[in-house]
């Protein structure tokens, strides 16, 4: 059988670590951890796969097969954070006087990345709502090159349908970005619904367990990958083969993860929903959600992110959130831990308050990463902090 007739629950713990899967091979069924800087070479003329680690390593060369596999592309990038991932993509495809538009609900450390390409390197930014694609045609100039989207956003867990925006896009010869770290390849794989380059923080459900910091880009085109390949090189910005063990090794159970994480956000969010001190809650499988319609039809999960916003406001979310006993109050997200967190004085601190507020993140809002731990004692910790408000 070919790679992509494998299920996705085979190729997450198969693809890349198959016996003799690389030169010199040991038959390995666990790819090792291979910390050569450089590689020997019979012939001056015949390099060989590997000559330097930074060009490409066995272990990465392993795992970047895996992260093609993951979201049914062809090619697959390593990178040594998310941001280094985005960074490389905005090196690789723009120049300045390029125009991109944006979500206007995106991670803290995206728009960040974006302001400082804006201020140093004359790039042209536009944020809109993309939840409604009509705005993000709208949006588009002569000099637009790419747009950049989350689907589900991050803090707000908005949803714009991709495959709309992307048949927009390619009307204009734009490229399409989406970062698919929230929902992982498991529950939503957006080049297979025509975006051209889907980006992941590995940080995060990838890698599934709070002890790497890691980046990928996976995509289809040739020359695309090339260039974005060649700035990965020139760069430096490539994980370590540790990471890279870590990561395939974590991949293993994403399928499993994935599911519990789900099926506790699920069962949260409809209790969140129903509390008293709760003003509103954000979660993609609620039928509340004014995108749940498109959620379902490109998605096959809603994934373990939460969003809500508790009735006060800066005062009472901090007296919460540092109230509670189970949750770990930390930023990121994906871990087989809780993890919770107050995204105005955290994850999305760096970007202004008037620009927090045009996003609509109030100093009330709370954002969830629900782990793996049994709801039940999870449902009792939000209730128990809760009370002490």
């Amino acid at each position: 059988m070919a790679h992509k007739d494998y299920s996705f629950d085979t190729r997450t713990i198969h693809i890349g670590e198959r016996p003799e899967f690389l030169e010199g091979s040991r038959n390995e069924v666990v790819a090792p951890i291979y910390l050569s800087s450089t590689y020997a070479r019979k012939e001056v003329k015949n390099p060989g796969l590997f000559q330097y680690s930074r060009s490409q390593n066995p272990t990465r060369f392993a795992l970047e097969q895996r992260y093609a596999s993951l979201e049914n592309t062809v090619y697959g990038l390593g990178f040594a954070s998310g941001l280094a991932a985005e960074a490389t993509l905005l090196f690789a495809l723009l120049k300045p006087g390029d125009h991109v538009i944006g979500f206007d609900d995106l991670y803290g450390g995206t728009k960040r990345l974006f302001h400082q390409w804006e201020g140093n390197y004359g790039v042209k930014v536009t944020l809109v709502d993309a939840s409604l694609p009509q705005l993000v045609e709208e949006a588009i100039r002569p000099d637009t090159k790419l747009i950049w989207l989350e689907s589900p956003s991050n803090p707000l867990l908005k949803i714009c349908d991709i495959k709309a925006i992307s048949e927009i896009a390619h009307r204009y010869n734009l490229l399409v970005v989406v970062d698919n770290t929230f929902l992982s390849p498991y529950f939503q794989r957006p080049a297979e619904l025509g975006a051209d380059i889907v980006v992941h923080s590995i940080t995060k459900y990838i890698a599934g367990h709070s002890d790497v910091i890691g980046g990928a880009i996976m995509l289809n085109d040739k020359v695309l990958y090339e260039k974005i390949k060649f700035c990965q090189n020139s760069l430096g910005v490539v994980p370590s083969p540790f990471d890279c063990y870590l990561v395939l090794r974590g991949l293993k159970t994403l399928s499993l993860r994935m599911e519990k994480h789900q099926s506790n956000a699920l069962a949260i969010a409809e209790w969140l929903e129903n509390h008293p001190k709760v003003d509103r809650v954000y979660y993609p499988g609620l039928k509340s959600h004014p995108q749940y319609e498109i959620g379902l039809r490109q998605a096959s999960g809603f994934g373990g992110m939460i969003s809500f916003e508790i009735k006060g406001g800066e005062k009472e979310a901090v007296q919460f959130l540092e109230n509670l006993e189970l949750f770990t109050l930390a930023e990121s997200l994906g871990g087989v831990e809780s993890l919770i967190e107050h995204p105005g004085l955290m994850t999305h601190s760096s970007i202004t308050a008037k620009e927090r507020e045009l996003a609509g993140i109030k100093d009330s809002l709370i954002r969830v990463s629900i782990g793996v731990e049994d709801k039940a004692d999870l449902i009792a910790d939000l209730e128990q902090a809760l009370g002490k408000i």
